[in-house]
């Protein structure tokens, strides 16, 4: 069965490369003008979701609650790391903890500005965002132990939040009003942006799985950030070649059995979903339509590990449901995946702080508007 599968993906492989190589090629000839606000959200779901708090709807507004309850259960930071030391394989420490937190809360906070225009939430959210682009200099690993790569997987975790939030603060006003994030600061941002995709991002080794899907989210959310047609398609393009090697024909995730966990093949879900979501506001469906949906069938998998029915057991009933999961849901509307939703509703933060959250706020019903 392993060889036959193996056989069956090295031959969709290479398929795959050559139309991937022809649709890249076409699909941006020159400098791109990007969406913006378009880091999974966009100025009419922002508007859509704030109204619906405004009509009281129940739905909306308990997910909303999540958003609160995360800004006052973690505590606002009140200094920054200059080298933030991370470790491999769940090793860390307080730099490491908190730069992940922070990637989280200050979406939730720029979250909770743009529904209610309220001052504060900007202030603290720009606070956040100004600490680390003007402290952080470096990564250091922790031991002899840690993998010399993780500081671009860490890099590749936390930059999709803080550039979600960025984008929100730059471009976003509520009724009429702008963040008042200034542009000496912006430019600051965009530096430490440029310092992590160039040291970190950009030097992660080719391990087929999780980290080169989160690799190439982060340098397409980036690029938007930044206006860097350059940069957003090496992300689209490591995005469209490590998919197919990541998930078979069939949906099978290796990374389920190799890692023996329920997690790691998710951050590659996660990743490869998000990805296709902020190509998609760039008015790009290619993502979720690649190799004839093979995305969605990615999920049937995680559905099946759910159910115990894939091929080892690691998945649980307390185990986590990503909140890629309710982009992948409104997407394509699969049984599978109204399922997974309904297992689990992915409405606060994600596990470990790796992806944005509060998907089922953002993301549930909210018509698919291109911007």
């Amino acid at each position: 069965m392993k060889i036959l599968r193996l056989a069956i993906r090295l031959c969709c492989m290479l398929a795959v490369t050559s139309l991937m190589t022809v649709s890249v090629n076409a699909q941006q000839p020159g400098k791109k003008t990007f969406v913006h606000p378009a880091i999974l959200n966009t100025k009419a779901s922002l508007d859509y979701i704030s109204q619906q708090l405004n009509n009281k709807d129940s739905v909306r507004t308990a997910a909303y609650q999540k958003v609160g309850e995360f800004i006052d259960r973690v505590p606002y930071p009140t200094s920054f790391f200059e080298t933030v030391v991370v470790g491999s394989n769940g090793a860390t420490s307080p730099s490491k903890s908190q730069i992940r937190k922070d990637a989280e809360l200050v979406y939730a906070l720029t979250l909770a500005w743009a529904h209610t225009g309220k001052a504060e939430y900007a202030q603290k959210a720009i606070g956040i965002l100004n600490g680390w682009a003007y402290t952080f200099k470096n990564y250091d690993l922790l031991d002899a132990a840690t993998n010399q790569r993780q500081p671009g997987l860490e890099a590749s975790w936390t930059s999709p939040g803080f550039v979600a939030a960025a984008e929100i603060l730059r471009y976003y006003k509520v009724n009429g009003k702008g963040s008042g994030w200034k542009e000496a600061d912006i430019a600051q941002f965009k530096t430490y942006l440029h310092t992590v995709v160039e040291n970190y991002i950009n030097k992660m080794p080719v391990y087929n799985n999780n980290w080169n899907a989160s690799q190439g989210y982060a340098k397409m959310a980036a690029g938007i950030f930044m206006d860097s047609t350059a940069l957003y398609q090496e992300g689209y393009e490591t995005v469209a070649k490590f998919l197919p090697i990541v998930i078979d024909p069939d949906g099978h995730i290796s990374e389920y059995c190799h890692r023996k966990d329920c997690v790691h093949f998710q951050y590659s879900l996660n990743a490869f979903t998000n990805a296709a979501e902020l190509a998609r506001l760039q008015g790009d469906n290619s993502l979720w339509q690649l190799n004839d949906q093979l995305l969605s069938r990615g999920y049937d998998y995680l559905r099946k590990a759910m159910d115990n029915n894939a091929e080892c057991s690691y998945c649980t009933s307390n185990s986590s449901v990503f909140p890629g999961t309710e982009l992948a849901y409104r997407y394509y509307k699969t049984d599978n995946l109204a399922y997974l939703r309904a297992l689990r509703p992915p409405q606060g933060s994600s596990q470990g702080y790796l992806f944005i959250g509060f998907t089922t706020y953002t993301h549930a019903n909210v018509p698919e508007q291109h911007p």
